[in-house]
């Protein structure tokens, strides 16, 4: 079920900002940490660069400007971005819980008539 899909983040807690990529699984960014050959292609999970504001892994997440990753990591270029995180990120995996109610309210007690 979609709503129970483990959802896995790498997090980097940088100088100015903490900074948030999300990635396949936690295995793809361990192979792709002892085989760098492996493309970033089938270790990210879309090509975004999230910020946090200083939230930790838990806060908004809101895109990254080129400003915040030049400041961080000296270059906007997301590949090279990316590559940092992964390297000196932390992974985080998480479970979403199952997406909970009413499927058809007009069906059942829920409704006054």
């Amino acid at each position: 079920m979609r709503g129970n899909e483990a959802q896995t983040k790498v997090h980097y807690k940088g100088v100015e900002d903490d900074f948030v990529i999300f990635v396949d699984s936690a295995k793809a960014v361990q192979d792709w940490k002892q085989d760098s050959s492996v493309p970033l292609a089938q270790v990210v999970s879309g090509w975004k660069v999230f910020v946090t504001h200083k939230q930790g892994a838990q806060g908004i997440l809101d895109g990254a400007s080129n400003g915040a990753l030049d400041s961080e990591f000296g270059t906007h270029k997301e590949e090279d971005v990316v590559k940092k995180i992964l390297e000196l990120g932390e992974i985080q995996e998480t479970e979403n819980k199952e997406r909970q109610g009413d499927k058809n309210i007009t069906q059942g007690p829920s409704v006054a008539h």
